[in-house]
Order: structure tokens, then C-alpha cells, then sequence
């Protein structure tokens, strides 16, 4: 889709909202919260962000994105060279952190950039009269996005602010948070990574692993060829055989036999390249499948995930 920018705002030092509407006034495709799109910066890199508006509100898409020290080009090109009226490309709406529709509470834990998701699912989750609990870990008052928005209705009776809380005293926090719920309750999480792993941590405690949830923005570092041995593709539509060697991924050897499949981030959390899996046994290295979903072995993220057995049948 081809979206205007209808506004931006400054949502915290660093952080950018940015209102994105069909430039004809027509309502924008429908999505689940915790939904996220693709969006591609004015210097063509593109990134995945949340989308954290109302999802009832088919009006508009909200994103808000954070600018990173170390950006490679998309936070800087979108915060440097989009102006209100900028025309952006969004990818339609897709979800892999998705609200458990049976669970009898919820309990969301976001610290930073990583309320962005949980935004959309406090908005369902008031809209529909569920019981939850929004928990927000940041530096400071000054540091949260949207903290005049969560500070009101419909979402103060439910919001709990953590300022300033020292990696000594996580674990006490967090314990209290999750202590506050019910044992039953399902746990989502979304912020920089050693805040997710202490929230699973403490989570899994008391609670299996199928109701724990989280979201990654990026993928922690691989080293290309590290402990990686070669097998062997089947595409199942046609019997071809492809050789996979170390360093050289899935994507990559089904693009040099002419085979495209699409791509967005390449490190395995958005989850663009899901591939269905007929036989075979994936060595699961993404982070966009559940650990119900990498069990069951029918799907491999063949950007960076590869084989444990000699040879892997794709539905291709």
C-alpha cells in the first residue's frame, strides 16, 4: 500500500509517531492487535514496526518508531526524511504475537519501544471488557511513549508505571507483577531482550510455556557457518533437489534456482519467509515461531533456520 503521513508526533526523546492514512480517504485493511507491517524507509530499507492504534479504528495505521544509535538506515531515514504528506509503502498487517483468546486474564509487560504492540492489545483488550493488566518499565516519565494516552481512560485503572527499576531489583518487580495476577493468567512481553528473558523467566515459574508470549524487534547476532553443516531441498512439487551448504541459507539457494519466496528481515522475526515443511526435521533458528509451532516441525523461516536432518521436503 502506498499511505500518506497525515501526522507525527514526539512521543518521548527519540521516539516518533507516525499517523499513516490511504491518501483517497478509504479504510485501511482490518487487523488482530499485536499486529505489526512492513514499512519501507524513504532510502529503501525495510523495517517491521508495531502497529499501536485502536485496531477497531480502520481510519488509520499508528506506528511509532525509536531512533537507533546504531541504525543501518531505517530509523534514521524515517525520522530524518519523512515530513507530514510523505507518501511511505506498507506491507499489509500481519501477526505472530497475538492475544490468547481463551485466557481468562492477561498480563502485558513492555519496557521502551516495546509498548508498541501492547498498546493495540490494551485497546482490544478495554474495548471487549477483559481483565488485564498493562506494566510499563521505563527510565523515566519522560522516557515512556504514550504515557499522557495510557494515564487516561480507557486505560489508567489498568496501567502500572515501573520508573527507573535497577537490573538488581528486576527479578523483585517483576515477581510482584506477576504475583498480582492469577496463576492462570498469560504473560506478553516486548522490549529489548534481557527485559524479555527475565519476564519469561519469572513467568515460567508458575506458568507453562504455551502461555508465555513475546515479540522480538531484532535478532540477536549469528555468526554465518557457525556449527552449520549442509543438506539437502526437496520441493515437493516438482522432486528437484537443492544442496544447502554451510553459510548460505535457504532463501538464498531457492533464489539461485529461480524459486523467489518473500523476504523481509532477513534475521528471522517478522516471518515473511515461513515455508510449510513435509518432511524432514528444521533446526529452528528464528524468533518468529511459537514453541508450539517449532515442535509440531510443518514450518521452517527459511531465512535463517536450517536442518537437523539430511534433507528437508518443502511444499514448493
Amino acid at each position: 500500500m502506498k499511505l500518506t503521513v497525515d501526522r507525527i508526533t514526539q512521543e518521548a526523546p527519540g521516539i516518533l509517531a507516525f499517523r499513516l492514512v490511504d491518501p483517497s480517504g478509504a479504510a485501511l485493511p482490518s487487523y488482530p492487535p499485536g499486529a505489526h507491517v512492513d514499512v519501507t524507509a524513504p532510502g529503501g530499507i525495510v523495517r517491521q514496526y508495531s502497529l499501536c492504534g485502536d485496531p477497531a479504528d480502520r481510519s488509520a495505521y499508528l506506528i511509532a518508531v525509536k531512533l537507533e544509535a546504531a541504525s543501518r538506515g531505517g530509523s534514521r531515514s524515517l525520522h530524518a526524511d519523512v515530513r507530514a504528506g510523505s507518501i511511505l509503502e506498507v506491507g499489509t498487517p500481519r501477526n505472530l504475537f497475538a492475544l490468547e483468546p481463551s485466557a481468562s486474564e492477561h498480563l502485558l509487560f513492555g519496557a521502551g519501544i516495546g509498548i508498541t504492540p501492547l498498546l493495540s492489545m490494551a485497546y482490544a483488550l478495554a474495548a471487549d471488557g477483559s481483565r488485564y493488566t498493562l506494566h510499563y518499565f521505563a527510565r523515566s516519565a519522560a522516557d515512556c511513549a504514550f504515557a499522557e494516552l495510557l494515564a487516561g481512560e480507557p486505560f489508567a485503572s489498568n496501567v502500572r508505571f515501573h520508573y527507573a527499576v535497577q537490573p538488581d531489583g528486576l527479578d523483585t518487580r517483576l515477581d510482584e507483577c506477576l504475583a498480582a495476577g492469577s496463576n492462570a493468567a498469560h504473560v506478553y512481553t516486548c522490549g529489548p531482550a534481557p527485559f524479555m528473558d527475565k519476564v519469561v523467566a519469572r513467568a515460567a515459574i508458575k506458568r507453562p510455556a504455551d502461555a508465555i508470549h513475546l515479540e522480538h524487534f531484532k535478532a540477536d547476532p549469528v555468526v554465518s557457518g557457525s556449527g552449520e553443516h549442509a543438506f539437502e531441498l526437496k520441493l515437493a512439487s516438482s522432486g528437484q533437489l537443492l544442496a544447502v551448504p554451510p553459510g548460505t541459507s535457504i532463501v538464498e539457494v531457492l533464489a539461485e534456482a529461480g524459486i523467489r519466496i518473500d523476504t523481509s528481515c532477513r534475521e528471522g522475526i517478522c516471518g515473511t519467509c515461513i515455508v510449510p515443511v513435509l518432511d524432514g526435521e528444521p533446526d529452528h533458528r528464528d524468533h518468529c515461531l511459537s514453541k508450539k509451532e517449532k515442535a509440531a516441525n510443518d514450518q521452517i523461516c527459511a531465512c535463517v533456520s536450517r536442518s537437523r536432518t539430511a534433507q528437508l521436503v518443502l511444499d514448493l
